[in-house]
């Protein structure tokens, strides 16, 4: 179907009273999955946040980068190993993690962002000290948790009409660089500046019922509600440190969480900007 002129200032003016409620507030989108793998989606999601900076939203995002560590592994002849769900990171191995996440990666989202008439920098968590972390656990090897967090540079960096663009990889005061879980990092850095919003980009549609069935999206979710929701088996594997995360962020002065498909084009633009959205909201009573 054509869309006309019309329609496209129907769709504008409805957007406005959303408009009004985040400019000059901060979003923070925790982007992966299959929205940083396809090259349209790619496009997609960097256009919605130069659209969004552009009427006067604050954007940070903050990007992991697993596929792309794995080709380089692989390339290298590094085997890549995983552990309930994160990679077992050794000391070979948190260096391509280094170089492909601040590297390659980081720079080809600054760049993209850049070519679509935005303004960004790119940052990791080892910048200005940004994120302090200790090893998770010895069987994980360099892969962090986090301890402290400064975020002094990326409000700088936003205060200056920049996005910043954050790689998940921070340091312990022995100067050794850890791998960290970019959910983590986007909910610490959000609870941190008490961002507005908080975005987790996936390849599922948000919390469903039932896990087989799209029509069971849940839209809305009270954190109160979120050990009944694990326990009745709703909430499961991957998605509970994601939500575990989040509710911590709402808890720390986040005043929205959301878990959005990023597989669909512009759902973020879909989520942020119509009264209907598209994926599940957390928030506190």
């Amino acid at each position: 179907m054509d869309i006309t002129n019309a329609m496209k200032a129907e769709v504008l003016a409805r957007a406005l009273p959303n408009i009004q409620l985040y400019r000059k507030k901060t979003i923070v989108v925790k982007y992966g999955g299959n929205a940083m793998i396809n090259e349209e989606l790619k496009e997609s999601v960097m256009r919605d946040l130069v659209l969004l900076t552009t009427i006067g939203i604050k954007v940070v995002l903050v990007h992991g980068g697993g596929p792309e560590i794995n080709k380089t592994l692989k390339a290298m002849n590094i085997e890549s190993k995983f552990e309930d769900g994160l990679r077992v990171t050794d000391k070979d191995t948190v260096n391509v993690v280094q170089m492909v996440l601040a590297g390659k990666v980081n720079k080809d989202l600054v760049c993209q962002i850049g070519n679509l008439g935005g303004h960004a920098i790119g940052l990791s968590g080892m910048d200005d000290n940004m994120i302090k972390c200790r090893p998770l656990d010895e069987s994980h090897g360099f892969v962090g948790d986090i301890i402290d967090m400064n975020t002094e540079v990326i409000d700088e960096v936003l205060n200056n009409n920049f996005i910043p663009v954050i790689s998940t990889i921070g340091c312990d005061e022995n100067n050794n660089c850890y791998n960290i879980n970019a959910d983590t990092v986007a909910a610490a850095v959000a609870g941190k500046l008490k961002a507005e919003a908080l975005i987790s980009m996936t390849d599922v549609v948000g919390l469903l019922r039932d896990k087989d069935d799209d029509s069971t999206l849940i839209h809305r979710v009270y954190i109160s509600d979120v050990p009944r929701l694990i326990s009745e088996g709703i909430i499961t594997g991957g998605m509970i440190p994601k939500i575990d995360s989040m509710t911590q962020a709402i808890r720390e002065g986040v005043k929205k969480a959301f878990i959005i498909d990023g597989r669909v084009p512009h759902s973020i633009l879909m989520e942020m900007l119509t009264d209907e959205g598209m994926g599940t909201m957390f928030r506190s009573r």
